[in-house]
């Protein structure tokens, strides 16, 4: 009969309680972290926890129907899949559905209310100029104070590329104005000013009409109109709010409307200077150096940074309000931030009263604010938490019932060695739940009801490795072998066919991950990790309790409840070892 091996796999196996305590401590210490997080139960996804399911249809623009493409279906999907995990919302869905719907699903819980208005904003994002502004409160009838404006300063900087500061001020109060006419004529002005120094349409209604140019009259056309909208224009108005210079074209002069601390102003804006594509990123920062308080970062790409530094400088030329840039999204004005000087460099910061939410909610909007299509809301549903509770009570008393199941599998079939197999269900249960609660805050994992479904029919899978081990050993005692070598021996034929098994599961679950998208995704992730929980379960709990055990004399004297009674499987007689004969001598025969 071949001896155990020496060497490291003795000490193993000399010291099976090494392995035991280091799995326990793991389990103390997740179990401990779990609780010193506060996160004492696993996130849920929308269908368990409830939400808001928003289905956003593509809406393609006169002579641009060949842009509802899958190219830009996909860019829009990656752009509101970071707008609302910019927010920290667990588990927010965003998929295709078709050639020209997107589905966004997002569970209820922190900030989601938030991500809802922010992924509805479906237009582009533009830096235009301001030309002229107003406040609105309650009737057009009055003008910001100069107080709204701020300073643009550059700041040194070790690198070649000085970082300048755009001061956005957040304070604004209204004093009165003159009437309509006076407004109108204001617009005039600013509009003139706009035509001198770029193409855009700007002459006033009462300019008269210059021989020089035929162009000349359809500009005035347009600032007349223009004037019109602007004087009629009722910012005070919520449906005025959300749909003045909606549809704006991007190289048009528009009007549009913006808030600044609860005031909200309308705006004459010109023609898009740098487009929110050529913002390549932008972050919430706290300056603990000055009293600047939170502000919000901005990095341009090449181009965009030649073309902000271009419209900066020429707006550092003008008096307030016309040293502004309103940073547009959906038509609306989010911020208007004014400078003194261009600010080169590809690279800018927005400075003002900011507290941390509305500075992280402008850098949102700057950094996932530019999509390549325009939607509507074709459909918006909310499930409720009450029929989410209903499928988890479901997914429960069907994984209560499939572990009942195996644990009877067990009690019949192995009898003695179920003590094994349903403490080391017990240890894996308890890793699995750990872990998923301390992945909600991590890395935001929420369960959902596929992920249950994974956990589920994980239980077979763990109950597979038992089974492929006891059988092994049953193997070795039917060749007449005692219990404690029996164990040794099965243990590395086992061993390798419960590592090949895992591992299929796991590439599987792995290409599922991959390929798939939504709530399959769930499924895949939570099965990929029960079947490597699967693998430290058996190698650091199941084997070394088995070993200890074995040493035991209700076990190794194979008693009928054991499960592994020799005259009950069939055991060929114990093998012994016996010496050879010796040689006969020639002689002596």
């Amino acid at each position: 009969m071949a001896a155990p091996k020496r060497g490291r796999s003795a000490s193993a196996q000399s010291k099976p309680g090494r392995s035991l305590a280091l799995i326990l401590i793991a389990i103390v210490a997740l179990t401990g972290g779990m609780f010193a997080s506060g996160h004492n139960t696993p996130r849920l996804g929308i269908d368990l926890a409830g939400g808001t399911s928003i289905t956003l249809q593509a809406v393609a623009q006169p002579g641009e129907e060949s842009a509802i493409n899958k190219t830009n279906m996909d860019t829009a999907v990656d752009i509101m899949n970071r707008r609302v995990n910019g927010l920290g919302v667990s588990e927010a869905e965003v998929q295709t559905q078709g050639d020209k719907n997107i589905i966004v699903n997002i569970p209820k819980g922190t900030n989601s209310e938030e991500a809802r208005q922010q992924v509805g904003t479906t237009a582009k994002l533009y830096f235009r100029p301001v030309l002229a502004t107003e406040a609105s409160v309650g009737a057009a009838t009055a003008t910001p104070s100069p107080s709204a404006s701020g300073s643009a300063s550059s700041s040194p900087s070790s690198s070649a590329s000085p970082k300048t500061t755009a001061s956005s001020s957040k304070t604004g109060s209204a004093t009165p104005s003159a009437s309509a006419t006076s407004q109108g004529r204001a617009v005039s002005d600013a509009l003139k000013a706009d035509a001198s120094s770029s193409a855009s349409p700007s002459a006033s209604a009462s300019a008269s009409t210059t021989p020089s140019a035929t162009s000349s009259a359809a500009a005035s056309a347009a600032a007349a109109k223009l004037e019109a909208q602007y004087t009629a224009l009722d910012c005070s108005k919520k449906s005025v709010q959300n749909t003045a210079g909606k549809n704006a074209k991007a190289e048009d002069a528009t009007v549009a409307c913006g808030q600044v601390s609860g005031v909200w102003y309308k705006y004459v804006l010109g023609p898009a200077a740098v487009d929110g594509t050529d913002v390549k990123k932008a972050a919430a920062v706290l300056n603990t150096t000055t009293a600047a308080g939170w502000q919000v970062t901005m990095d341009f790409t090449g181009k965009g940074g030649d073309k902000f530094a271009k419209v900066t400088g020429e707006l550092a030329k003008n008096t307030a309000p016309q040293n502004e840039f309103g940073i547009v999204l959906d038509g609306q004005v989010v911020s208007s931030p004014s400078v003194s000087s261009s600010i080169t460099g590809g690279s800018a910061e927005i400075s003002g009263s900011f507290t941390q939410e509305e500075a992280q909610s402008l850098a949102n909007m700057l950094s996932y604010g530019a999509l390549p299509l325009t939607f509507k809301v074709a459909n918006m549903t909310t499930v409720t938490a009450a029929l989410g509770g209903e499928q988890l009570h479901a997914g429960l008393i069907a994984g209560a019932i499939g572990l009942a199941l195996v644990v009877v599998y067990l009690l019949v079939f192995y009898r003695g060695l179920s003590v094994i197999a349903i403490p080391s269900l017990l240890v894996s249960a308890i890793l699995t739940y750990v872990i998923m609660a301390l992945l909600g805050p991590g890395i935001g994992f929420a369960l959902n009801l596929p992920a249950v479904c994974g956990a589920i029919v994980a239980i077979g899978i763990t109950a597979d490795s038992f089974i492929v081990f006891f059988e092994r050993i049953r193997d070795e005692i039917r060749e007449g072998r005692s219990l404690r070598p029996s164990v040794e021996r099965a243990w590395p034929r086992a061993r390798r066919t419960i590592l090949v098994s895992d591992f299929v599961s796991f590439l599987a679950a792995a290409v599922l991950f991959i390929v798939t998208v939504g709530k399959v995704q769930g499924f895949a992730f939570t099965l990929g990790l029960t079947t490597v929980l699967d693998v430290v379960v058996v190698f650091l709990f199941t084997k070394p309790l088995m070993t200890i055990l074995a040493r035991r004399k209700f076990f190794a004297d194979g008693h009928k409840w054991s499960g592994i009674d020799p005259k009950a499987l069939g055991a060929k007689p114990p093998l012994r070892r016996t010496r050879r004969p010796a040689p006969v001598d020639p002689k002596e025969a």
